[in-house]
């Protein structure tokens, strides 16, 4: 799948694309609700769009370690008013929304957003993978051990890379059975695994091509990067940098990053690596 399809619109794909981060959250784990009004996010997509990015992901609640699940009111509450602003300000630009809740993605796709991002892949609510269906939008599934409020309590596996991808094969096809047409698998980084789970899926993403849907790699400025180098996330855009080149080179198809410039850097250089010598 080289393209994406959304409402009569098609990105292509077919080189790696940057997704900017917008939390519209008050305790997101990196900005700390520092730009989580409409307005503060609409420059930030300004600007994000300036440097590169194709798609901007909005969320509205809050996916970090111990936190609690969002309902669609609040979400909407917070979420809404900065998909209609950038809708309005950047009509051409690829919206994602953030969520897990069925509701708020049905509306936020009906003002404008054109991808639904699900991190519990339809785990938490059992009406999402017929409602994006039903949307005929493309549909972002990641894998996730529990729960935000639980998943780092304890998480465990066998094989990492074998359950997760077998997670996302069955997600691919409860997916088709709902009608949903375009599928990007997301492995999860951070999402119920420790550092060694984290950097073991990245060592075999390559291995998830297999599944024959774009590949989403969310790393940016995540604990697998932080606990290694003993620095906060505030400090992490170097080792982000570093992972995302390796993402790239293990086929991932979209970066989702808080810091674009440097991420289309990666992209730049990635794409200049594969040119060869002549």
């Amino acid at each position: 799948m080289s393209v994406l399809h959304s409402k009569g619109r098609v990105l292509d794909i077919s080189r790696p694309v940057v997704m900017g981060i917008l939390n519209a959250t008050p305790d997101s784990f990196y900005n700390k609700g520092q730009h989580s009004n409409a307005k503060s996010l609409l420059m930030v997509a300004e600007r994000m769009i300036n440097e590169g990015a194709l798609i901007l992901d909005i969320g509205g609640a809050s996916t970090k370690p111990g936190q609690r699940l969002l309902s669609a009111d609040e979400e909407l509450e917070r979420v809404m008013p900065v998909v209609q602003a950038i809708h309005k300000n950047f009509p051409d630009t690829w919206l994602s929304i953030d969520t897990y809740n069925a509701r708020t993605a049905k509306e936020a796709v009906g003002a404008g957003v054109a991808i639904v991002n699900d991190v519990s892949s339809g785990k938490f609510d059992r009406d999402m993978l017929e409602t994006v269906g039903k949307l005929d939008v493309p549909y972002i599934a990641m894998h996730i051990q529990g729960t935000p409020e639980t998943m780092q309590l304890s998480p465990g596996y066998d094989d990492v890379v074998a359950e997760v991808l077998l997670y996302l094969r069955d997600i691919c096809e409860q997916c088709e059975e709902a009608g949903i047409k375009e599928v990007i698998i997301d492995p999860g980084f951070g999402f119920g695994k420790t550092v060694e789970h984290n950097f073991a899926l990245l060592r075999s993403l390559a291995g998830f091509s297999t599944l024959g849907r774009p590949i989403l790699a969310g790393l940016s400025r995540k604990s697998m990067i932080c606990k290694p180098l003993k620095v906060n996330p505030e400090h992490a855009l170097n080792g982000t940098t570093a992972l995302n080149m390796v993402a790239l080179q293990q086929g991932a198809n979209i970066l989702r990053v808080h810091d674009v410039k440097e991420a289309m850097e990666v992209v730049k250089l990635y794409e200049q690596l594969g040119k060869g010598i002549k």
